[in-house]
């Protein structure tokens, strides 16, 4: 598995993320038809985000060939032979589907390489390895903004894994618990509630500059009326 550790990319639709050596549930390539318990290696290079679908990724194989927009369930760890990886469906393995159609493919250093744990819809904690993060965000104003990625309480992010299974995985923050041996040594699970502020530092009307051409300008407080 090789990663870049600060990568941070912004892209529309499709992006590159830190290469993955895994191997292809090869009945993946025959839409679904044939070849079941069969895989192929293949390097997973990239990704593509379109809004209201799960997070599809491209592959190469070892012919040359290249396969587009396959869901992580097409894919397990080289290190595994396939009878001894559990079949799980597509939404036990990613809990929401792409927010929009600008991922953001980010490898945070705190992360990188730990060991984290999710709570599926079986109720069952699935142990794996952080590889790295996809974020949604809104382009820009001038586009209208019919999706959630900016929706505080509706916000996710989807965090790679590579489960001890043999599996791959993309979940969010409220499913996730990370064991990082130097820090968190608390074991409990929190109890937050979910966020529905949006902080905005401009936004009181209690102060303005002063109108001058200085580089130091003045904060004033504004007089009320």
């Amino acid at each position: 598995m090789g990663t870049n550790k600060w990568i941070t990319i912004m892209a529309y639709l499709n992006a590159n993320i830190p290469l993955i050596y895994a191997q292809i549930r090869k009945e993946y390539l025959y839409d679904l038809n044939k070849h079941h318990g069969e895989v192929e290696d293949c390097i997973v290079f990239g990704m593509a985000a379109i809004t209201g679908r799960a997070i599809l990724f491209h592959a190469i194989m070892e012919n040359g060939a290249v396969f587009y927009r396959l869901p992580i369930s097409a894919f397990i760890q080289r290190n595994f032979r396939p009878e001894d990886v559990p079949k799980r469906r597509l939404d036990e393995l990613q809990l929401w589907n792409s927010f929009s159609y600008y991922p953001a493919v980010t490898t945070f250093d705190i992360l990188s390489g730990q060991h984290g744990k999710y709570i599926g819809k079986d109720k069952k904690w699935h142990h794996g390895n952080y590889l790295f993060t996809v974020d949604f965000a809104h382009p820009e104003s001038n586009i209208v903004d019919t999706e959630h990625s900016e929706i505080p309480h509706e916000h996710k992010c989807a965090h790679i894994l590579a489960l001890d299974d043999g599996n791959y995985a993309a979940q969010p923050n409220n499913r996730l618990i990370w064991d990082i041996p130097s820090f968190t040594v608390k074991d409990n699970i929190p109890d937050w509630k979910v966020q529905t502020s949006e902080w905005n530092v401009e936004d009181s009307g209690k102060w303005k500059t002063e109108d001058t051409d200085k580089f130091f300008y003045e904060i004033e407080e504004k007089k009320n009326d």
